[in-house]
């Protein structure tokens, strides 16, 4: 047993590592390369330079929001696989990506965001991200009880149904309108406003935290809702409580920063071989590695193609379904050993 902390140790600190190394990476690469002393030293002086400037107005803001959304969407993807007893389920699967793209792009065919401002782009995503929630929750409940094949299911067809009423917005709108809808499907951690970096970075440690509370529960139903139950786990509120979490995490990331895929189906993934299945270390380092994850492919996609940027989801697409099928190959050369 004491080994098994130790070992849980040793993965926390690696990760805690990591995640300082790619937060000095990010701050140092560019289109202006900083070194690693000149940083601190920059943001200590805090005066008026350039070199400044593109640190507390530019790197750091995507620094901060790549922790928040990356941790928070491995997070959303450990929860709802746990919940559905599924390594395929991720954030998206339930059609939150769908809803908070279609209101982004109702916003944006409408002219929403001139008439009121761009703050109203995360506004009208996250209110479709929750509007899909509310549908899934809604139909997939029975009596108070929550069918989850029902649930992933309706996720699935109401997913089709956001993605395809948003294509007609796009068939039927500008190019212009079409230039900005499919900017912002591709995601970008740029985001200007400073308020909604903080509420996510915020929000995504209280998540972790709550999730804390989970932990019985999530280990429980390992062994199916069944056994869990004479375990004396109240599985039906704690499916709903977990599914809620997850989903308003998710929407609220995809609203901030728009489609990044990929995090919440890897990364769980990845944690699980490394550091296995047990809930209460599997949570955690699930967070720090998502956010390790998505901060260093924001450096890829701004330093790839400089002086352009890619769209993160471009390089989270490309790296995590190398990655995937990486393990897939791997899984099914040890069955093939194993049989």
């Amino acid at each position: 047993m004491q080994k098994k902390y130790l070992r849980w140790a040793f993965y926390l600190a690696g990760l805690f590592v990591l995640l300082i190394a790619s937060v000095i990476l990010s701050l140092s690469v560019g289109e202006m390369n900083l070194g690693f002393s000149d940083i601190f030293s920059i943001l200590r002086k805090g005066n008026d330079s350039m070199e400044y400037t593109i640190l507390s107005q530019i790197r750091l803001p995507r620094v901060l929001l790549g922790i928040a959304v990356g941790g928070s969407l491995s997070l959303s993807g450990v929860l709802l696989q746990g919940v559905y007893r599924n390594p395929l389920v991720e954030p998206y699967t339930l059609g939150i990506s769908g809803g908070a793209s279609l209101g982004v792009a109702f916003a944006i065919v409408f002219g929403l965001h001139k008439l009121i401002g761009s703050f109203v782009l995360p506004m009208t995503g996250f209110a479709g991200a929750f509007l899909i929630i509310f549908l899934v929750y809604t139909i997939s409940s029975r009596s108070g009880r929550i069918n989850i094949q029902s649930m992933l299911l309706t996720g699935v067809m109401i997913s089709f149904i956001a993605s395809s009423s948003m294509m007609l917005l796009m068939a039927t709108t500008s190019s212009e309108n079409l230039h900005g809808i499919v900017f912002w499907i591709m995601g970008s951690l740029d985001e200007p406003d400073r308020s909604l970096i903080y509420i996510t970075l915020i929000l995504a440690f209280a998540s972790l935290v709550a999730s804390y509370l989970f932990v019985q529960p999530l280990n429980a139903l390992r062994l199916g809702e069944e056994k869990a139950k004479h375990l004396g786990i109240n599985t039906d509120t704690t499916i709903k409580l977990l599914f809620l979490l997850a989903s308003l995490l998710a929407g609220v990331c995809v609203a901030v920063a728009g489609v990044i895929g990929f995090v919440g189906l890897i990364i769980p993934h990845l944690m699980r071989l490394l550091v296995g299945s047990d809930y209460r270390i599997l949570l955690v380092s699930s967070f720090l590695s998502g956010s390790v994850f998505l901060v260093l492919s924001d450096v890829i996609a701004r330093t790839i193609i400089s002086p352009n940027e890619l769209p993160i989801g471009v390089i989270t697409g490309i790296v995590g379904g190398i990655v995937f099928l990486l393990m897939m190959s791997r899984s099914s050369v040890q069955s093939l050993k194993n049989n």
